[in-house]
Parts: structure tokens; sequence; C-alpha cells
């Protein structure tokens, strides 16, 4: 039994160092964006598309390589996600211009993708569903805990170093995870199946169209030729459908959204990604552009939410597995939006510790809501589609960050113009005089939008169902008490 636990242990250890990476490096690019732009002499609208290109890649290829998880393995999938992280980020590091540096990142973004894509389904793999909610608290813990080292290591080696070294710094670090992992996390059999190769094509293509239209277009406004692309990704959703109720091995099972709880759960991860995410890029926005913080600063202000967050995240887990999944992912919610009518009274001169008491309370809430929604999700779904579901599960998140970019900008452009917003997003500029006051009020829709966002999320968390495991519970429970 001692054993056993232990084992359970090491792996998710080698999950947490995984994810822990990932997220460093979905934030900490954000802080060196100017010093990169400068450095490598290129425009901010081409210089943004380092963070960009390295969200598309996670949006776009999360549902495919867990799927591949499931059939080749997730072990190998995992661990060979650690290599081609590895050579992405020295190849980010020793970019010579831009462009290069973009497609290193998407290149590095392919690892990612292959390490977050099987991280739940590895989890699910070794823990019980008894034992998720809190397993799932701590690879929360380490997704918020690399989002805070990133936002710190890329002010100081930026500041100190130079920019270079936020790319070097994943060498060393990936090389032990890989060690790690490939000691730890091994595949329990071999899956004969086969590859679902038309529904993995639409899938791609469905999200890059999608995903490339909306970025374009807050980023140089709307164009026919990028509607076309949106409505041409919505389009192809229904081949994708025809496709997947046909194959022998779909790439996602249209019969696995006949589960409510896992369908609803799903739907309340993407909800919640758009809503939280645009919040805090917004926040950014109001610091550095309203208030004139510096982008280390401004996002150091919102490091105690994080640090809330991975705090209580595996008690909140724990909590989860005794009192139930959709209880506490759904007061999570509620809490979050309560951080939301915090960040409401915010203006042009008001006391900076309101942005830091709404981290807090969001941080909270969303301690409750990680674990236990992740929980219900994997509790939902078969073993043998745990990869691909694990791999959804992240794709919705990831899909979440880009809308809540698209977001952030769209509403920031509505009160100054495109240019001045990117600027403003990287904080190389403060906005000046009755502006401010402007573009203050342009936040406060955003926020009402992101607040509407949540409260629907919450309602598809509440309506959700029990798992399995927490209806069996209930009966067991019930059976006794008679």
């Amino acid at each position: 039994m001692r054993k056993m636990v232990e084992k359970k242990n090491l792996v998710l250890t080698a999950v947490l160092i995984g994810m822990l990476m990932s997220a460093i490096d979905t934030t900490i690019v954000i802080i060196a964006l100017p010093t990169i732009s400068a450095g490598l002499n290129a425009p901010f609208i081409d210089t943004i598309w380092v963070i960009l290109i390295y969200l598309l890649v996670l949006a776009s290829f999360t549902t495919l390589f867990g799927r591949f998880g499931d059939i080749i393995g997730r072990g190998k999938i995992f661990n060979t996600g650690f290599l081609i992280f590895i050579v992405g980020s020295a190849l980010s590091g020793a970019a010579p211009n831009v462009y290069f540096l973009i497609g290193a990142r998407a290149f590095q973004g392919f690892g990612a993708v292959m390490i977050q894509a099987n991280s739940s389904a590895i989890v699910a793999d070794n823990f019980e569903p008894h034992e998720r909610g809190k397993a799932f608290g701590y690879t929360s813990m380490g997704w918020t805990i690399g989002g805070v080292l990133g936002i710190l290591l890329g002010g100081i080696i930026t500041s100190y170093i130079g920019w270079r070294y936020i790319f070097y710094i994943n060498v060393p670090v990936g090389l032990f995870g890989f060690y790690y992992s490939l000691k730890y996390i091994k595949d329990s059999r071999k899956r004969e199946t086969s590859i679902d190769y038309a529904g993995n094509t639409l899938m791609v293509a469905i999200l890059l169209l999608i995903a490339y239209g909306g970025v374009e277009i807050a980023g140089n406004g709307i164009s026919l030729l990028y509607l076309l692309m949106i409505a041409a990704g919505l389009l192809l959703i229904i081949p994708f459908v025809y496709v997947e109720n046909r194959v022998k091995n779909p790439l996602i099972s249209m019969q696995a959204f006949k589960v409510r709880v896992l369908s609803f759960s799903l739907m309340a991860s993407l909800l919640q990604a758009i809503g939280y995410l645009s919040v805090l890029f917004i926040l950014i926005m109001y610091l550095q552009g309203v208030r004139g913080y510096s982008p280390l600063d401004s996002s150091l202000l919102l490091v105690p939410g994080y640090i809330v967050s991975s705090m209580f995240a595996p008690k909140m887990g724990k909590i989860a597995d005794r009192h139930g999944t959709g209880l506490v992912a759904t007061i999570g919610i509620a809490v979050m939006d309560l951080g939301i009518l915090i960040y409401l009274l915010l203006g042009v001169n008001t006391p900076i510790y309101v942005v830091v008491v709404g981290s807090l309370v969001s941080g909270f809430g969303g301690s409750m809501f990680w674990p236990s929604n992740n929980s219900a999700v994997m509790s939902g779904a078969t073993k043998e589609l745990y990869g691909s579901i694990s791999g959804l599960l992240r794709m919705l998140s990831n899909i979440g960050t880009l809308m809540s970019y698209i977001i952030a900008i769209s509403i920031a452009s509505l009160s100054v113009s495109r240019y001045v917003a990117f600027e403003v997003f990287l904080g190389t500029t403060q906005l000046q005089g009755g502006i401010s006051a402007k573009f203050v009020t342009g936040i406060h829709a955003a926020l009402l939008a992101s607040f509407v966002i949540l409260f629907i999320a919450g309602v598809f968390s509440s309506v959700r169902g029990k798992t399995d495991h927490e209806r069996k519970r209930s009966e067991a429970a019930a059976t006794e008490s008679a």
C-alpha cells in the first residue's frame, strides 16, 4: 500500500514539473515582450505573435495529442513533449530575428501541447475517482505557481541577464523534467486501435481558422477575409460531427457528450476560461495604461491571487472529493464573480489595494473551481478516452485564453486606436487626461461582460449532476442510513 502511494506521488510530481514548465512560458514572455521587440528591431504588431503563436498551437493541437496518448501511450507522448519543448526553448533563445523566434515558439508550443494534453489523463490513470480532486488540486497548484514564476522570472531575467535567457533557462530544467518523467511515467499497456486522420485534420482546421481569424480581427480590425476564415471554421464543424459519428475510433466520441456531467463540465471550463482570463488581461491594461505601472509591477499586483489559488487548490480538491465536485466548482465561480464586482470599483484614482483584494478573492474562487471541475470531467470519461478528453479539456482552456486576449484588445480599441491598445497591453505607453476616464468606462463594460460569461459558466456547473462515483456514494450512504 505504501509503495503504491509513493508511486502515485512520484507520477504526480512528474506531471507537476511538466505543467509548471508549460505554464511558466505562457506568462514569462509577456513581461519581456517590449525588450524582445527592441532587441530584434521588430514592430509590436509582429512581436505580439511571439505570445499568440504559442497559444494558437496549444489551442489547436491538444485534443489531437491527447488522442495520440490514448493510442501510442500517454507516457511516450508526455516524455517526448519534454524533448521538443527543450529544443524549441534553445532555438527561441538563439533567434536572430522575430520571425525565427515566432517559428521556434510554435515548435516549443508543440512540446507544451504534448505535455498538457496528457497530464489529466495520466493523473486519472493513477488515481482513483475519490482521490482525483486532491490530485488535480496539486496540478492546479503547479499551473498557478508556474504563472507566478513566469511573471517573476520574466522581469528579473530580462532586467538583469537578458531576454534570451527566459528561454535558455528551460533547457536544464527541461532535461531534469525529462529524466524524471522518463523514470516514473510509464505506459500501462499498448493500445491497438486506428487513428482518426479525417477527424484530426478537420479539428485542427476548425481551430486554426477560427482562432487565427479572431486574433487578426483583434489586431487589425474587421475585414472580409478574417470573417470568411471564422465562417469557414464554423462551417467545418458540420462535416467534423458527421465524420466523428461514423468512424470506428473517433478523435472525440460524440457518445461521450451524452454524459451530462462531462459535457456540462467541459462547457463550464470553456466559459470560465474566457471570463476569468479576460479579466486578468483587462486588469493588466488598466494598471499599465491608466495607472502607469510597469509590466512587472502590474503583474506583481496580481501575484497574491496566484499564491492564494496555489495554496488552497489541493485542499479544495480534497473537499470536492468529499462533498461533490459540482457544488465546490459552482461556489468557486460565484466567488470569482464576486471578485469582478470588486474590480468594478476601479476608477482613475481608486486605491490600488482594491486590485489586490479582487485578486485574492478571484484566486480563492479559482482554487475551488479548477481541481473540482477537472475531476468531474475525467470522472465522466471512459478509461479508453482519458487522453482525448484530457486534451479536449486543455484545448478549451487554451481557446479561452485566446478568446480572452481577443476580448481585451477589442474592448480597449473601442476607446483608443488599435496601435495604442497594443502599446497599453505591452506596457510601453500610459493614457493621459480624459482618455483615461474613457478607457476606464470601456474596462467596466468588459468586466460586466466577463461577469455575465462567468455567471453562465456557473449555471452549467450547477446543473451538471453527479459523477458515477458521487452517485454510488450517495446511494451507499442512503442505504446505510435506512
